[in-house]
């Protein structure tokens, strides 16, 4: 099987002042094309931390990290930019929407990074809006829909480059729960058609979509395990 992440004794040292944080304490796992994993751990644990550099929004400061064979460690802030728009589609708690811009147009927008054409942006962008059940909401903006509509407008956005990874942070921590069992079944579903999806929660009930759950503790991996 194919991997799309590998990640070697990674460290992350945080100074504040005179002191010391090591947030991660060199940590190491292999993530498959095609997996669904769930990333779980207490406020402290580093799942955060953890996240911003599998994302490609922050460095690792020891260990190395290969993204769809990429070492990672090697790009400048331009190259982790283009690069982090390439192979990742992001799912935030916060929906990360542009207010005064329609949904089409949030969707558009890491076509627009990409140099996508404008024609083409369009098409795939309300291919994608159509494929989250948002077809008749492509000109409404974020403050004319509902929260669950919100994350699917962020889903389709996530979906809209076919990245290598879908890494979702918290993606139904803003939403009543009937409304995340929905968004949780769209991502399941995404994972059902081929795509790779990693999971940052702390809630037990959603880490238990993902087929497997790596449980970090004090900035380590205490548990690496298969989804029962």
């Amino acid at each position: 099987m194919k991997k799309v992440m590998q990640i070697e004794k990674m460290t992350k040292t945080y100074h504040l002042g005179k002191v010391k944080v090591e947030a991660l304490r060199g940590i190491s796992f292999e993530i498959n094309e095609g997996e669904f994993v769930s990333i779980m751990g207490p406020s402290g644990s580093g799942k955060s931390t953890l996240m911003h550099i599998i994302g490609c929004l922050d460095y690792a400061t020891g260990g190395k990290y290969f993204l769809a064979d990429q070492d990672v460690n090697n790009l400048n802030d331009n190259q982790l930019a283009l690069f982090r728009n390439k192979k990742i589609g992001f799912v935030f708690q916060q929906f990360n929407l542009l207010p005064r811009a329609t949904n089409l147009r949030n969707v558009e927008l890491p076509m627009v990074y990409a140099g996508i054409p404008a024609k083409e942006r369009k098409k795939k962008a309300i291919k994608a809006l159509q494929d989250v059940g948002l077809g008749d909401r492509v000109n409404h903006r974020p403050n004319e829909i509902s929260g669950g509509q919100k994350q699917r407008v962020a889903i389709a956005r996530a979906l809209v480059n076919h990245p290598s990874i879908i890494l979702a942070d918290e993606p139904t921590g803003n939403l009543d729960s009937k409304t995340g069992l929905d968004i949780m079944n769209i991502i399941k579903k995404l994972h059902e058609e081929g795509n790779t999806i990693i999971l940052v929660t702390h809630e037990a009930e959603i880490a238990r979509y993902a087929k497997r759950v790596i449980h970090l503790k004090d900035g380590l991996i205490d548990k690496d395990e298969v989804a029962v």
